[in-house]
């Protein structure tokens, strides 16, 4: 009898020690996610308002690119210190929590960000948002002494609460935070703060004003037939992912060598955008959200509108301007998929929408969130063919990421890993032993 007592004694204490750990990690992320929707919506707000104004009749300030970008990465080279690594700073950091990330980092992000867009960069916006709401939220961690191993979940709510506010997809958001930071691990410890900060961040930017676009909810008829060409499709929204990671990276890559002071490389970068632009039009500059729009109207796009877009994104972060890429990533599988519809014999609108996450899925490696993104956006009726996309996607884009600092876990097809090796690292490593250099 007196061990039942015991028994249920210790039995009630540790609940209540879960309940006491429910509440502090709900306080803390939910803080978090309150930083992430303010933050959010100052950058929106903002960047609807730079990208009215170029578009209003001022395409031409694209000619001061050259400028602007020699501006921006004079302020990042002698200013910014750790703030350049952008998102790579804030994996690394959740692995091995080494410093503080830069409180630089917010301000410098967000202003780099709108020059980019004011001048007519093709950028996104998901680095911006991720960056602010990790360098404000470890901020906080500092303010409130949280140790290393609590600073490391903070930094993961802040990324579920950038990711959710910034584009309105809360499950999505916290899905992406604890998948991200590891290829074939996703890291359940964080997932009350991680939720609690994407569905607040989402709350408080919209509670604010802001409003997400919205999208047609599909609701297709499915068979094995449909399936199967949405799964050769998938196939090719996972190459293309990884086509653009290789040429972003790889240009980085060739600019670093090739050019020692690091605020020419933007300043070379703005003349070949420019360059694109007087080739090719504006319609490429910025987010490109009509391009998007009539994609995922079922208007028919060819197939150069993706790779266009590939190749001005590539070419402005390779050189390095700041700012996002999963905006840029969703148009372009949205038009690859516009441009796949008549010879697949699919529904246009039905394919964009898988292209529109499918390629983030490859190219980020986040195949259950953006499922789940598909989902959130598109409607219920659209996840099975939505996930098999981005399953397929993400095993064909290989060992190739936008995301340099994920940590492989466990690889893709077999291969034997060295513990959590950075994904960038293992490329390196692999191109040695096989005597190619990494892209």
């Amino acid at each position: 009898m007196n061990g039942m007592v015991a028994r249920g004694r210790d039995e009630a204490r540790e609940q209540l020690g879960l309940f006491v750990h429910l509440v502090r990690w709900f306080i803390l992320g939910a803080l978090s996610g309150a930083l992430a929707g303010l933050s959010s919506w100052v950058f929106l707000e903002g960047l609807s308002r730079v990208t009215h104004f170029r578009e209003d009749g001022r395409q031409w300030l694209v000619y001061l690119l050259p400028l602007a970008g020699l501006a921006m990465g004079a302020t990042y080279h002698y200013v910014g210190g750790r703030s350049g690594e952008g998102n790579n700073l804030l994996l690394d950091e959740i692995h091995a929590p080494t410093a503080w990330v830069p409180r630089r980092m917010a301000p410098l992000i967000l202003v780099g960000t709108w020059v980019s867009h004011l001048f007519g960069a093709s950028v996104g916006r998901e680095g911006t948002a991720l960056q602010m709401s990790g360098s404000l939220t470890d901020g906080l961690s500092r303010l409130i002494r949280l140790s290393a191993a609590d600073r490391r979940v903070m930094l993961i709510a802040s990324m579920a609460g950038g990711f959710g506010a910034v584009f309105g997809v809360p499950v999505a958001g916290a899905v992406f935070a604890m998948e991200v930071q590891s290829i074939g691990r996703m890291r359940f410890e964080a997932i009350v703060p991680a939720l609690t900060a994407s569905i607040v961040g989402d709350r408080v930017l919209r509670g604010l004003g802001y409003k997400h676009g919205v999208f047609a909810q599909l609701t297709p008829h499915l068979t094995p037939w449909l399936l199967l060409r949405i799964a050769a499709a998938g196939l090719l929204f996972g190459l293309v992912g990884a086509a653009y990671s290789a040429l972003a990276h790889g240009i980085k890559t060739l600019m670093a060598r090739r050019v020692s002071w690091a605020p020419l490389r933007p300043f070379i970068g703005g003349f070949a955008i420019i360059a694109l632009v007087l080739l090719f039009g504006h319609d490429y500059q910025g987010l490109s959200l009509p391009l998007i729009g009539q994609a995922l109207n079922g208007d028919h796009l060819g197939f150069a509108v993706f790779a266009l877009k590939l190749v001005f994104t590539a070419v402005t972060l390779g050189t390095g301007f700041v700012g996002g890429e999963v905006t840029p990533l969703f148009m372009m599988g949205a038009t690859l998929g516009s441009a796949l519809a008549l010879p697949f014999g699919v529904d246009g609108q039905l394919i964009a929408a898988v292209g529109f996450c499918a390629v983030f899925a490859g190219a980020s490696n986040t195949p259950i969130a953006c499922a789940i993104l598909g989902v959130e956006l598109f409607g219920g009726g659209a996840f099975v063919p939505i996930a098999i996309g981005c399953v397929v996607a993400y095993i064909f884009s290989g060992h190739r990421g936008i995301y340099l600092s994920q940590r492989l876990n466990t690889a893709k097809l077999g291969h034997e890993t060295d513990g959590m090796v950075r994904l960038g690292d293992w490329r390196h490593q692999r191109g040695a032993s096989s005597g190619q250099g990494d892209s």
